[in-house]
């Protein structure tokens, strides 16, 4: 009769960043589908744009000016964000408490840009099929930007508030991560949206 052997993990963490985390291979299967719907979206918008000889059909192309300011202020979030993350992953918790103010400052500032960036598109959501999908690409990406700053407000009130402990580093470690996300994903929205239409 053999005996069965049991392995001692009592002295192994509790928490580990990155792919050793189980919470970033959640954030990493909700980026997998997230990423799917725009590819989804912007698939249809070129399949719509192949459709018509003209393109926008009868508006005038959107203005630049508060769709390129989104792009400089994500652009330049990356940086905050990459040292709120390696602020948490060093257990810093005075720097975590800075760098995500920061991260906030600029969440909110995409929004309130992002509320311009609608009334400068020059067409409504029911004009024809290219407002339609216009303003589902840009409400598509403002519910992540919108999610994402809600979630973090949550995260830095817990950073400055709550308890902290291990598993809070991870999640600033992990909310940096899908902030990328959402930053890598405007830049194809924005082309297609801003730039397609002056080029092509």
């Amino acid at each position: 009769m053999s005996r069965s052997r049991a392995l001692d993990v009592s002295e192994l963490p509790t928490f580990g960043f990155g792919h050793r985390s189980i919470l970033w291979w959640a954030t990493m299967c909700m980026i997998a589908v997230e990423g799917t719907v725009f590819a989804l979206s912007i698939t249809s918008y070129i399949y719509l744009k192949g459709r018509v000889p003209e393109w926008p059909p009868g508006v005038d192309v959107p203005a630049l000016r508060w769709g390129t300011l989104n792009v400089v202020i994500l652009v330049v979030s990356v940086w905050p964000n990459l040292l709120a993350r390696k602020a948490a992953e060093r257990f810093d918790l005075g720097g975590v408490r800075v760098w995500m103010m920061v991260c906030m400052v600029f969440a909110l500032a995409f929004n309130i840009v992002r509320f311009l960036e609608f009334g400068a598109l020059n067409v409504r959501w029911d004009t024809n099929a290219y407002g339609s999908i216009t303003w589902t690409l840009l409400g598509l990406h403002t519910v992540h930007v919108l999610t994402d700053f809600l979630d973090s407000g949550v995260l830095t009130a817990v950073v400055f508030c709550g308890p902290m402990d291990e598993h809070r580093f991870v999640d600033v470690s992990e909310n940096a991560m899908y902030w990328n996300f959402v930053v890598a994903s405007w830049i194809p929205i924005y082309a297609l949206i801003y730039l397609a239409p002056r080029l092509v």
